[in-house]
């Protein structure tokens, strides 16, 4: 079942139940860390909302589709994934107690004594930096993960995650969150096209080609939305 189609009919129980189905293929560690992040993330946004739904179902899905449709075995990977947003959401909450002035710097620190230093990086990787006030806000998040992505193979694949659940998913949008957010991702299709072909991207060949037609699709659905012919 698609997993937006779990989310409208079951929730975050749903999800949370695909999420075990999926954690069974690692071991018993692994699946250990993967519910620590789990339950980090879900306190950590246990107050957001997403339109219609609670933040975590974003993450949730975000994790699933790299382990189902990605194939994704790497534990860091998918411990980074349910976290890619606590960064940059909640980093005071995050870094309570820790040492430093910086939030961000405090928090990706504390990241890295829970989970290892490459979940941190994964998550800088993704996690948007405080923004220009005097320039174009999505120029300049194209301009972010162009080049966060450049030097973070595995960041990648978290990221076009991300996308996919919000570029396919802008149909589950309602308001006018559905034309700011085909304006801020449409521009973003080509680069995922070409990050994902890249050799040095870690999925396998089916799995790219996966990608690549959600990215077809997502244009599609951007097309709808932003390229209507105006009326006399």
């Amino acid at each position: 079942m698609p997993m937006h189609a779990i989310t409208e009919m079951y929730g975050e129980a749903g999800l949370r139940e695909r999420f075990r189905l999926e954690s069974e293929a690692f071991d018993a560690d692994e699946r250990q860390r993967l519910g620590e992040a789990l339950e980090l993330a879900a306190r950590l946004h246990r107050a957001d909302r997403r339109t219609r739904e609670p933040y975590l179902n974003h993450l949730l899905r975000v994790a699933i589709r790299m382990m189902h449709h990605y194939q994704v075995r790497d534990v860091d990977v998918i411990v980074a994934g349910l976290l890619h947003d606590a960064v940059e959401d909640h980093p005071v909450e995050l870094a309570d107690g820790a040492s430093g002035t910086d939030p961000t710097a405090a928090a990706l620190g504390v990241l890295a004594e829970r989970f290892g230093p490459r979940v941190a990086r994964l998550v800088a990787a993704v996690t948007n930096p405080t923004w220009d006030p005097g320039r174009d806000r999505n120029e300049q998040y194209h301009e972010h993960v162009a080049a966060s992505l450049e030097r973070e193979p595995w960041a990648r694949v978290i990221k076009v995650s991300d996308f996919t659940d919000n570029g396919v998913g802008v149909i589950h949008a309602v308001g006018p969150k559905v034309e700011s957010s085909a304006r801020k991702y449409r521009p973003l299709v080509p680069l995922f096209r070409d990050l994902v072909t890249r050799a040095d991207t870690p999925l396998t060949a089916p799995v790219r080609q996966h990608i690549l037609d959600q990215l077809d699709l997502a244009e599609e659905r951007f097309s709808a939305i932003l390229d209507q012919p105006a009326h006399s």
